[in-house]
Parts: structure tokens; C-alpha cells; sequence
């Protein structure tokens, strides 16, 4: 008998009224926005929302990159606004360039760290920060909102809602018993639904499938595309192949594709797994030191982008590890990338 498996399921029905009573707040919440008895402010530029109505990882960050390329490649002022979640600090934060990843948090860091041109923002009070960073940079043109489908205090000109392939927001029910932090109808507020993560074969029977099953305009489905992992302290890249041993080190919400992209070159993969969001201490990076100097087979050490923004306040110690950062990218399925691209520049060019 297998203890964990049956031990969930018995939680979950003990959970059940959290469940109802958690849904219950969400949906008076709802409804008070909806008929306007609560407030929402929109501004006089382009802001897009990218978010979704569960929690985990769902690729916001990548998708995050995909838009911030998009507007770097038209030369437009970009700004992002995220909460910084586990960050240090409170309140506003408009970073610069004394700005470590505890000041504004790790996904932030890594558009500040990987988009120079970008202004990057933190701040729990979506209009609060808007305002302040319009204030601060009266040139921005476009805004992204990180993780900002729930705060209805703001109303973003296009929102964007990503739902994980493996786990579709419409299976799925209110935390705790599930993964949603808002109800499955919200999905209507969306301008554009993307289906990430998914495998790269899907089929077009399988995409028309869950097209009928969300029954939403405008669903697009992607995949993750990995780049050649770079060194963390020289950038030298290097190519992954079957001959070598790697080991898998990340503090990330969902790592089934990434383990999936791994194991197609090493069956036998380590894996030294933290919290989402870790904070990396002395004693990890001495774990991690040790683990590879134990290696019977010498290993190449793979690592997320987010994770790897806060493992190089440890460079001194990481800098003689062959230590890589694999970069991830999204990627268009049933090749609708110029599709969703056009309904981007769309929106944008709308306000001129």
C-alpha cells in the first residue's frame, strides 16, 4: 500500500469547505468588480497583463522575455511591474544599477540582469507602482505586468492568461484542494489564453479538443524551447550531448519539462531540488560544492535562469565549477507565432 497516495486524497476532502469558503470570497470579490461596486483604473498607455488563475509555474517569466523582445526589437521605452515576491524590500522599488536580487527579488533580477534598457519595477500596489514609475520615467511607452490577472484594481488594456498544459486551469478547482487562486470563469476577462507547455508533438485533434473546452477567441499553444546552457561565471556555452553525467540544481515551482528535456540526454540525471524561490545559503552552495566533488563521473551542473540570478552573490566559490545556465524561450505551436505577434503590435499601435 502506498501511504502517500492514499493520505492525499483524505486531505483533500478534510480541505474541502477551505476549498468552498476560499472559492466563496474570490467570487463576491468577483462580482463586486464586476458590477463596478469596486473600482478599477485604467491608464492612457499600453499595459498588458500576463498572468493566470492558479498557482505554479505556469512560463509567465518566459512570456514575460517573449513581449520584452518584442518591444526592444521596435526600440519602444518597456517597462515590467512585479510583486518581487520573497524580496527584502517594501513597498515601490525602481531598479538601478546597485540593485542586488534581494532588493527586488529573482525573476525581476533576471529581466534587469538580461534587458538593460528595461525598466524594472517592484511594487505590491499595481496602480501605486504605475503611477510612481510614470513619475520616475515619464518616456515609458508600453508596461508589462508580472503575475497581475487577480489584481482587478487595475485594468490592463490586454490581458494575457497563461494555463499549464499538464494542468488546465479548467480541471482543476480552488485551493486548497486544488491549484486555482481564482474562479475558471475569470478566463472570460482574457484578451488571450496560451497553452504552455506543451509537448512538442501535440496533435491538431488534441489542440481542437481543449480549443472547445476553454471556448475562449484567441488560444494559442506553446511549447519551451531550450538554448545552450552558458557558464555562470564566463559564458562559454556548451552543447548538451549523451556522453556526459549532469546534475540538476533549481529551487522552481514546476520542473517536469525542464526534468523531461534533461533526461533526453541523460537517463540518469541528478537532481538537487529547493523551494520555489530558494534562497541560496552558504550551506547550499557548500551541498552543492560537495555533491560534484563526490562524483565518481565528473558532471556538468545545470541551473535555471531565475535560479542562477541569486547563485552568483556565490561566484567565488561556483566560478571553478563547470556550473551552466540552460535559458529557456517560447515557442509557437501550428505556427501562430506571426498570429499572436500581429494582436501584440495591434493592441500597441492602438494607441497612437
Amino acid at each position: 500500500m502506498n501511504f502517500k497516495k492514499t493520505i492525499v486524497p483524505v486531505l483533500r476532502i478534510f480541505l474541502l469547505p477551505v476549498s468552498v469558503i476560499y472559492g466563496l470570497i474570490i467570487y463576491i470579490r468577483n462580482f463586486l468588480f464586476d458590477k463596478k461596486i469596486l473600482h478599477s483604473k485604467s491608464f492612457n498607455l499600453p499595459v498588458i497583463c500576463v498572468g493566470n488563475i492558479s498557482v505554479g509555474g505556469t512560463g509567465k517569466t518566459p512570456m514575460v522575455e517573449y513581449l520584452i523582445k518584442i518591444f526592444q526589437h521596435q526600440n519602444f521605452s518597456t517597462a515590467t511591474i512585479s510583486r518581487g515576491y520573497r524580496r527584502k524590500t517594501k513597498g515601490f522599488l525602481l531598479a538601478d544599477d546597485k540593485t542586488n536580487v534581494t532588493d527586488i527579488g529573482d525573476e525581476p533580477m533576471q529581466f534587469h540582469s538580461k534587458y538593460p534598457g528595461v525598466a524594472v519595477c517592484v511594487g505590491e500596489d499595481r496602480v501605486n507602482a504605475i503611477e510612481q514609475l510614470l513619475q520616475s520615467k515619464p518616456e515609458t511607452e508600453i508596461i508589462i505586468l508580472d503575475d497581475a490577472f487577480q489584481h482587478r484594481k487595475i485594468k490592463a488594456g490586454l490581458n494575457i492568461l497563461l494555463t499549464d498544459y499538464n494542468n488546465l486551469f479548467y480541471k482543476d478547482c480552488f485551493l486548497p484542494v486544488g491549484n486555482l487562486r481564482d474562479q475558471r470563469s475569470a478566463a472570460k476577462r482574457a484578451d488571450i489564453i496560451v497553452v504552455t507547455k506543451c509537448p512538442q508533438s501535440i496533435s491538431f485533434k488534441e489542440q481542437q479538443f481543449i480549443n472547445k473546452k476553454i471556448d475562449r477567441k484567441n488560444i494559442f499553444f506553446t511549447a519551451i524551447n531550450y538554448g545552450n546552457p552558458y557558464h555562470i561565471s564566463n559564458s562559454e556555452e556548451i552543447i548538451l550531448n549523451k556522453e556526459m553525467h549532469y546534475v540538476l540544481i533549481h529551487g522552481i515551482a514546476n520542473a517536469n519539462s525542464l526534468r523531461h528535456y534533461l533526461a533526453s540526454f541523460d537517463k540518469n540525471f541528478e537532481e538537487i531540488q529547493f523551494n520555489d524561490h530558494h534562497d541560496y545559503s552558504k550551506n547550499d552552495i557548500q551541498k552543492i560544492i560537495a555533491h560534484y566533488n563526490n562524483q565518481v563521473r565528473k558532471s556538468i551542473i545545470i541551473t535555471t535562469e531565475k535560479d542562477a540570478v541569486k547563485l552568483k552573490g556565490f561566484n567565488n566559490q561556483l566560478s571553478a565549477l563547470p556550473l551552466y545556465i540552460l535559458p529557456v524561450e517560447v515557442f509557437f505551436l501550428f505556427n501562430e507565432k506571426e498570429k499572436f505577434d500581429n494582436m501584440i503590435n495591434n493592441f500597441v499601435l492602438s494607441f497612437n
